[in-house]
């Protein structure tokens, strides 16, 4: 039998030790955790049609946790994950469009998506509250 050449030792890949977090990097973090928040958000939305589907009694017990003040956390963070994720995927289209791929295009398309999705967030909720009162 043929001897094996010996091992050639390899450096390691560059990992979290290496590279320093950048903005476009935790927007893309957030990107995914935003995805998954949704997962979980259909949940809720599901119980919400379910709620209005059902009896009287279904819905009111739905619009009382909904509307409790850990309601109102859930459901801002819930827009905010909708909207974020929305954006971040228009931010996606443009890259696949092949645009926006230069340094200072990538950190004001991640800046975009963080602050469009704040100030939308907002504007929703502003409006969602005004028509509530």
């Amino acid at each position: 039998m043929a001897d094996s050449p010996s091992r050639v030792e390899r450096p390691l890949s560059p990992h979290l030790q290496i590279y320093k977090p950048l903005f476009t990097m935790m927007m893309s973090i957030v990107h995914r955790i935003t995805g998954v928040g949704l997962y979980f958000g259909m949940v809720i939305f599901v119980w919400w049609l379910l709620a209005a589907a059902g009896s009287p009694d279904g819905f009111a017990t739905f619009s009382s946790v909904a509307g409790s003040f850990i309601g109102y956390i859930v459901l801002f963070g819930l827009t905010w994950a909708l909207l974020h994720h929305a954006i971040g995927g228009i931010r996606h289209f443009i890259w696949d469009m092949i645009h926006g791929f230069g340094p200072q295009e990538r950190e004001l398309l991640a800046k975009a998506t963080l602050a469009g999705s704040v100030v939308l967030t907002l504007v929703v909720w502003a409006i969602g509250l005004a028509l509530k009162a």
